[in-house]
């Protein structure tokens, strides 16, 4: 796998360390640690937000997790939270539609297992039409018009994961692998996102980002 989620928590494997089975590989790290990472990064960029939307699969156990992580720290960062439950591609427009009466000034989006990396460019453009900046853990999402993304590099990942390929291949058992975790994180800053939504990112904030999209 190049991309799998908390796959202890789902059953896939025994244990990162000694997975057992015929599966091993890389996982994503999306966890509650990283997403309060996100949403103190999104207030950084944001101080004058008050208000966090937080796109999410209330169906997913580690989407749980993280929605637990969140406000904890979203009381720590003196913000409330919005939920918009999506759960399939057809609830999108209607989630967004539900606060279009009490917007929140700035929305977080989870992995949603894969679901919202798929329509990365209608969140975008729905997020657009509420004039609301974007938060992912997807560069790729910051890439179509979100406003920043900070996760695991995911070239990284998959330039891993030919050398675990090469080792299979050549006889090793996916069993005694361990399943790596990322090493390598990105921040990356969409300025022009940012000029649409008249915003202005602190220079403090810019100074850490690993890219910056203008």
């Amino acid at each position: 796998m190049l991309n799998g989620v908390d796959p202890v928590a789902q059953g896939i494997v025994t244990s990162l360390a000694h997975p057992g089975g015929n599966i091993t590989g890389l996982t994503q790290d999306d966890s509650a640690r990283l997403a309060a990472k996100r949403m103190q990064l999104l207030k950084d960029a944001i101080p004058q937000a008050t208000k966090i939307g937080v796109l999410t699969n209330p169906d997913l156990t580690y989407d749980k997790a993280q929605w637990q992580q969140l406000k904890l720290t979203a009381q720590s960062l003196n913000v409330t939270l919005r939920p918009l439950a999506v759960r399939q591609a057809s609830e999108f427009e209607s989630a967004f539609a539900d606060i279009s009466a009490d917007r929140p000034d700035a929305l977080l989006v989870t992995s949603a297992g894969g679901l919202n990396f798929t329509h990365r460019r209608l969140i975008v453009e729905l997020a657009a039409k509420n004039t609301l900046p974007v938060m992912s853990s997807f560069k790729e999402t910051t890439e179509v018009g979100g406003l920043m993304s900070y996760g695991s590099n995911r070239i990284d990942l998959f330039r891993r994961a030919a050398i675990y390929v090469g080792k299979i291949l050549n006889g090793s058992k996916p069993a005694d692998l361990p399943i790596e975790q990322p090493v390598k994180y990105d921040l990356v800053i969409n300025l022009k996102t940012a000029k649409t939504l008249k915003l202005e990112i602190p220079r403090d904030v810019l100074l850490i980002a690993d890219e910056v999209i203008e």
